[in-house]
Order: structure tokens, then sequence, then C-alpha cells
């Protein structure tokens, strides 16, 4: 009886050393993000307390290095209640983040679903639609924003000048068609703006697409082959067990979507701090700026994921 409860504490003991299912995959987690961590830590940490410092000083470059005279707030009140462009140009962000961040999430997802079929020449088609992320990526994007794109630009501007009139009318048609078929004027003003934003779109869904095909082949496919033995068609499939079980990639994609719209060159914010820092040498004031860009991204993300999560675990259950 005695060894039968000292084997038993030995198996206890083994256990409790041992880590659980969740440890583990906890632990996996880790070692996933911790290039990223270790990144953060010697590259983006440092300068992230530094622009906070400057963002409460007045920065002046010497010939020795710079000096730094604390202003307290009064950098962040500069930015909120005195400087003419900032306000507007924070709301112009986030108005084009809303009407741009659905239309991404909308085509990407069905895209994903197109590309999720099985017909010749499917992989080349994903090559196409993923083309985009590594064309406006790295050197290319430095080539495009560059003066050697200005070169060429010049070049087509005439051209460019004599088709606008045309796509101007063509434009003004395509409304009028919709207004003819009696759509509500939201809808309308939805659908014109994701058409005249094409090209922005396509360019920033790549990673999107990716990420939801993804968890498209995921999708065990005997629940499509249960669900058509019992009768179910294809579109009572897409929203019974597609659209279910693809949904918590949308929180994902959200989140990214969001980061990369925010963080976008070509955005008015990202161009407003850019110029008051490294055009008129206001460190101080462009730290404020970005900081105060930062939090908004920050709070816009945080509410839209919450609300995301509830809509999608309410959706699954």
């Amino acid at each position: 009886m005695a060894q039968t409860n000292v084997i038993r504490k030995n198996k206890l003991s083994k256990k409790r050393k041992g880590l659980t299912l969740k440890q583990q995959r906890s632990a996996l987690g880790y070692l996933f993000i911790s290039p990223f961590l270790i990144g953060f830590l010697l590259l983006f940490l440092t300068p992230l307390i530094q622009s906070l410092l400057y963002s409460f000083s007045n920065l002046t470059v010497t010939a020795t290095g710079y000096t730094l005279d604390s202003v307290g707030w009064s950098n962040y009140n500069r930015a909120l209640f005195v400087e003419p462009e900032f306000i507007p140009a924070l709301l112009t962000t986030i108005v084009q983040l809303i009407s741009k961040v659905p239309v991404v999430l909308i085509f990407s997802f069905f895209a994903a679903v197109l590309l999720n079929q099985k017909f010749k020449g499917r992989g080349f088609a994903r090559s196409v639609f993923f083309l985009p992320v590594i064309l406006t990526s790295g050197i290319i994007l430095s080539i495009e924003s560059s003066d050697l794109m200005l070169s060429s630009a010049q070049q087509v501007a005439e051209d460019e000048m004599s088709r606008s009139s045309n796509q101007m009318m063509q434009f003004l048609q395509f409304r009028q068609l919709l207004y003819s078929i009696n759509l509500p004027v939201p809808i309308i003003n939805f659908i014109v703006l994701a058409v005249d934003q094409i090209y922005d779109i396509v360019i920033a869904s790549g990673v999107q697409i990716l990420i939801f095909l993804a968890g498209l082949q995921s999708i065990p496919r005997s629940l499509y082959e249960a669900s058509t033995i019992d009768g179910a068609t294809p579109w009572e499939n897409f929203w019974k067990i597609t659209f279910p079980m693809a949904s918590p990639l949308i929180i994902v994609n959200t989140v990214y979507t969001v980061i990369n719209t925010f963080t976008s060159p070509d955005n008015e914010m990202m161009s407003t701090i850019h110029r008051t820092i490294f055009s008129h040498s206001h460190f101080g004031f462009g730290s404020a700026m970005a900081w105060i860009y930062f939090l908004s991204v920050a709070i816009i993300l945080m509410l839209s994921s919450i609300v995301l999560i509830k809509l999608v675990s309410k959706y699954q259950h």
C-alpha cells in the first residue's frame, strides 16, 4: 500500500513538472513573437522613449549636438488648439480609414473565397493578387516616391490631362446610373468611393487575401461534404460554414488594415508630421503630433477590436 502511494505521488509530481497543453501553446506563441520583441527592445524602444521626451521639449540643434528645453504640454496644446493643419489632417485620415477599411476587407474576403476554388491557373491567379504587395514594398516604394518617378510623371502629364475630362464624364455617368436604379444615397456614395479607389484597394489587399485564404484552407472539407449530403446549397454553405469559420480572421485583418492605412506614407497625417519634423525642423512639436496620432490610432484599434470581437462571438454562437 505504501509503495502504491509512492508511485502515485511520483506520477503526480511528474505531471506537475510537465507543461499543460495551454502552456505549451502559450510558449510556442511567445517563441513566434520573440523576434519582434527582441527587435522592438533593441531598435524601437529607445527612439520611442526619446520621441516622448522630445514632445515635452523644445529641441535646438547646435554645433555640438542638440539641446532640450522643457516646455511641458505646450507642444500638445499647440497641436490641438493652435496649429491649423493638424486637426483637419487628422480628421481627413480618419474619414479615409472609415471608408477604405470596410472596402478592403470585403474585397479581400471575396477574392480569397474565389481563389480558394479549384480552377485552372489558380496558382498564377494567387500570384497576381499578391504581386502588388511586392511592387509596393522596399526599393520599389522608395523609387515611386523619389525624383525618378517625377521625371516620368512629367512626361505623361499632358496625356493625363487630356484623359481626365473623359474619365470625369464616365464617372458622372456611372453615378447617374446608380441613381437611376433608386439606390439609397449612402450606398451610392460608398460604391462610387470604392470604384474611385479601386487601384489603392487592390494594392492594399494582398496580405489580407493571403490571411483569409489560409483560414479558408484550414476549414475541414468534411463539413462541406456533410452539409451537401443534407441538401445544403452553396449559398447556405457560405453563410453557415465558410463565413463563421473565417470570421475570427476579420479581426486580424481589421487590425492589420487599420495600422497599414494609418502608417501609409501618402496619407495626410503622415505627410503633415513628416513635413513638420524634417522640412521645418520642429522636432519637439512634430513629436507631439506623432504621439497624438499614435494615441488616436490606439483608441480606434481598441474600439474596433472590441466591437468586432463581440460581433464575431455573437455570430458564431
